[in-house]
């Protein structure tokens, strides 16, 4: 756990004493201990060890553009705000591995570099062209370049969707992320 402030992190011992494990990373249990503002996630946390990745390339001729391109924000707004939000694709540090049919881009990939020498993975594939394995070349193409500089691939998912993507690349599950803003811990009426 990480916390703001000596008071979040006293209401976050007191919470991780009263509650396992899987009742930190749920919501409601954590609603009924805690005086919660606002939620994210929980999300399952996927890490790839170099010896398990399973790329996939299918012959697909993926493209690396610099993000401040306007194609990507382009196939952001394609996707939806509610998508965009959730891949992180527009927060980006690397390049974009990216597929296109015509001038169009149809999906993409990324990472963002994190401390400790991680990268957070992001794929997004256009609504119109999902199902058809295009996240799993881009971020195969994204992945190699992670291993290539030494990094740690993340990938963190809620869709069941995502969670697939990563499996078939090899990512293992290895735990789960709920971030939380707490309110005032002295209202009673936040408890």
């Amino acid at each position: 756990m990480t916390t703001p402030s000596v008071q979040a992190a006293q209401l976050m011992a007191d919470a991780s004493r009263k509650l396992s494990h899987e009742e930190l990373v749920d919501e409601d249990r954590l609603r009924e201990v805690l005086p919660v503002l606002d939620v994210l996630g929980p999300v399952s946390l996927f890490y790839l060890d170099p010896a398990d990745f399973l790329p996939a390339h299918r012959g697909a001729a993926v493209e690396e553009v610099m993000c401040g391109d306007g194609e990507l924000a382009s196939l952001l707004t394609r996707a939806g705000e509610e998508d965009a939000d959730e891949n992180g694709l527009g927060d980006i540090t690397s390049p974009a591995f990216v597929l296109r049919e015509g001038d169009d881009v149809v999906a993409a990939a990324g990472y963002r570099a994190w401390p400790r020498s991680v990268a957070h993975l992001s794929v997004l594939v256009a609504p119109d062209r999902r199902g058809r394995g295009l996240a799993r070349v881009v971020a195969s193409a994204a992945v190699t370049q992670v291993l290539d500089a030494g990094l740690l691939p993340q990938w963190r998912a809620r869709p069941q969707p995502s969670r697939r993507v990563a499996q078939a690349l090899g990512f293992q599950e290895l735990g789960s992320q709920l971030s939380v803003r707490l309110g005032d811990g002295g209202d009673p009426e936040h408890r």
